[in-house]
């Protein structure tokens, strides 16, 4: 039942994203490129140029969803990144890009049929977050 959900937020996502000229995947890309692979890797397994000067090493972000139990948690991960809820484990290093420019707001259907309005560059960058996920 959580996959067909997800499988149905997925292609509304995918049809309101075609609507506003929006390739998620590419940009989202493109916007972890630009802002985390320099910390986390171009792969995001915690691995960056950057990162590796961090007292504490940048965590693996290819494996989120192994941590989850092999689901991905994009609500929780849209969160941590937007910086509106993180755990105590979070290092003062990661910024909170909920505070700059994270484009216009799209609607994102929940498992309960009500809409929640996300930033764009947010949806897109969890959404990429979540296609290097490996077990």
């Amino acid at each position: 039942m959580r996959a067909m959900i997800g499988m149905a937020a997925a292609l509304v996502l995918a049809g309101c994203a075609a609507e506003q000229g929006v390739d998620l995947d590419r940009d989202g890309a493109l916007m972890f490129q630009q802002n985390c692979a320099a910390c986390h890797g171009l792969d995001g397994r915690g691995e960056g140029s950057f990162g590796r000067n961090l007292i504490e090493a940048p965590p693996d972000l290819s494996r989120i969803a192994a941590r989850n139990g092999g689901v991905f948690p994009l609500d929780q991960v849209m969160s941590a990144i937007d910086g509106y809820h993180r755990d105590p484990s979070f290092s003062a290093a990661m910024p909170e890009f909920g505070a700059g420019d994270m484009g216009p707001m799209v609607t994102v259907p929940g498992p309960d049929g009500l809409g929640t309005p996300v930033p764009l560059r947010l949806l897109e960058l969890g959404r990429y977050i979540e296609t290097i996920q490996r077990p």
